[in-house]
């Protein structure tokens, strides 16, 4: 088990040789056991996948960005497959800071807008909220950041 209000602050950068996996629109579109978990106290992790593991075509460049304290300037990806389109539903860091440079262009997915994603053989659930992007597996314990009344922790 891994309690999560004992991640770091400042987060934590961790490889991770688990599958995982991404489906939309009826398509597996991402697959990797090159992925890389980011620890946050109170924050399920979120999981980048390197850009080779999505199939051609499925990552599509959207519009804004957003700043994190610790990795940077974001960028959004809208992701397409099997027919549906979900928009800004990935993130990247094109130039991330030093303590996340292992991070550059890996992308990041909202759970929640995607037909499933899985870790292992574990279908995830997504962080409450609608900011954060950490994937809730069995293993964590909370309470997680991200739903109502959250925001000051």
């Amino acid at each position: 088990m891994e309690r999560v209000a004992d991640y770091p602050r400042p987060p934590r950068l961790e490889a991770s040789p688990r599958r995982v996996r991404i489906r939309l629109g009826g398509v597996w579109i991402a697959e990797t056991r090159a992925a890389f978990r980011v620890l946050e106290t109170f924050h399920p992790p979120s999981w980048y996948l390197p850009p080779e593991a999505f199939a051609p075509g499925v990552l599509r460049p959207a519009s804004g960005s957003s700043f994190c304290e610790w990795k940077g300037v974001a960028r959004y990806w809208d992701l397409v497959a099997g027919g549906v389109t979900a928009r800004r539903a990935g993130w990247s860091y094109p130039d991330p800071t030093p303590g996340f440079a292992a991070l550059r262009d890996h992308v990041a997915v909202y759970a929640g807008l995607m037909q499933e994603c899985r870790v292992d053989e574990e279908v995830v659930q997504p962080q409450p909220g609608g900011f954060y992007g950490g994937w809730i597996t069995s293993e964590l314990v909370g309470p997680f950041k991200g739903g109502p009344g959250t925001l000051g922790w």
